[in-house]
This record gives C-alpha cells, structure tokens and sequence, in this order.
C-alpha cells in the first residue's frame, strides 16, 4: 500500500517477516526511489533469510556453500558479526544458538535498512523514515514538523508505549521481553537472557544500534555497567530492569510521555 499526500510518500510492505514502512517526506516526481528501497530489502530478504531454503544462509549452513564462494555482501555481514561479537564481548553472536548454525538476522534488519537510507541519500531525499519491526532510521524532520516523534513500547503494557522521543538523523534500537526475550540468549549460557525489561540503543547506524541492543538485553542486569561505555561509540542507551527501575546513559533524549 502506498500512501501519497503533501508531504511525500509512505509506503508499507511485509518483507522479512515483518512490516517496513518507508515514508519520504520529501517529492519523489520519478516515483522510483522507494521502489529502489523495496527491491533492495526483497533481495535481501532471498539472500539472508533463514527461512528460504535457497537462500546463500541456508545453503551455507547445509554446507552447499562454503565462505570462499559466498557473495561479497554475505561475506560483508559476516565479518561484520564477527567484529560485533568481540565489541561485545561474545553477547552478540550470529552462533548464540548453536555454534554449528549461523544466523545473521539480528545485524541484516540493521544493515539493510543502513543501505535502504544510502539509496534515499543518494535519491536526494532528506526527509524521510524507514520503520522495521520496530526499529527506526530517521533523517530530517517529519514534514511539516521538525522531528520525527517515535513511541518506544512498554515492555509491560504491551497496548502503552512507555515514552515519545522527538528525534532528527539518528536510528532507534529495541531489544525486549514483548519482542524477542526467549528468542534473545545469552550466547555464553545458550540460555534465554533475564534480568532486563527492555533495551533501547540510539545513534547514526541501526546495525550497530540493533546490535547493541541485543548484546546488552542478552547480558541482562550486568549490561548496565558494559552500556555506561557506549557513548564513547556515539551510542546512547535506555533500559529497564526487571524491577522496572529505568538507567539511562547522560546523552540519551530526555523520554516525555505522551499525553
């Protein structure tokens, strides 16, 4: 479904098992650029998905590929994963589940949405969001407003968002128990994580940020102290125990609730 009004197009598709929503701001008079972007996300859905028996993902962990005849961009994703594990000190894993499977998806959504904004860049589009699955890469303003206004879901009252954060050119990560908690473990243990409500990762690349998120929701309560670091990365963290007591780190945006 397309939607078009004053102020740009939005537009919805389910693709990786999940909505993503583009909406440009800015006017698209050749109408291709998000399409460009919907074409790049359905490729690289075939490529990496792990529910697509053809995929490179799949193929590889039958053992029909190997890493030396794998494309450059799976190889790309890989060795990005590999750096993000030892960043995080194992908490983020592409093998958390079984040492003998990888499975990239918690960096793909990121990645592909990273690339998904080069094209709008590239297009000359300044204004615009990509929402996926509930992360958020935002450039400009929300035209005709200034910022764009993203709800961080509560972790608890699944039907409430917990907050409203006014936000311009950065990306929005969530990890948490209403999404993925038994589905995010800790890569040490093999064991779902605990101790964590919800995590939130704010800065310029989502990969990155979703990254983060999950590495510090699979730490559980002891990821407060590793998330006090990130803002020398140039991330900013949020997060909610299971005591439902809030830490945030200083350069995070101050959360307002929306009334």
């Amino acid at each position: 479904m397309t939607l078009v009004g004053t102020y740009g197009t939005a537009r919805v598709e389910q693709i990786m098992g999940m909505p993503i929503i583009v909406d440009v701001r800015d006017t698209d008079p050749h109408g291709t650029t998000v399409d460009d972007v919907f074409e790049w996300l359905r490729h690289v859905d075939e490529t990496f998905s792990t529910y697509k028996e053809q995929s490179a993902i799949s193929r590889l962990n039958r053992g029909e590929l190997d890493l030396n005849s794998i494309s450059g961009e799976v190889n790309e994703v890989l060795h990005w994963c590999e750096e993000l594990r030892v960043a995080t000190d194992g908490y983020f894993d592409a093998r958390a589940v079984s040492p003998a499977i990888v499975d990239p998806s918690g960096l793909v959504k990121g990645w592909s949405v990273d690339r998904a904004g080069t094209l709008l860049d590239a297009a000359g589009a300044e204004n615009y969001a990509i929402f996926a699955g509930g992360d958020i890469l935002v450039r400009g303003g929300a035209l005709p407003d200034a910022t764009w206004r993203v709800g961080v879901q509560h972790p608890v009252l699944l039907d409430e968002v917990a907050a409203v954060l006014a936000l311009r050119d950065c990306a929005i990560a969530t990890s948490g128990a209403y999404a993925r908690g038994d589905h995010v473990v800790d890569p040490h243990t093999r064991t779902p994580s605990s101790g964590l409500l919800s995590v939130t990762v704010i800065g310029r690349e989502l990969a990155t940020a979703d990254a983060y998120a999950t590495a510090v929701f699979a730490m559980g309560h002891a990821g407060i102290d590793w998330a006090r670091r990130l803002p020398q990365r140039g991330y900013e963290v949020s997060l909610i125990g299971e005591d439902e007591i809030i830490f945030s780190t200083p350069g995070f945006p101050t959360l307002a609730h929306d009334q």
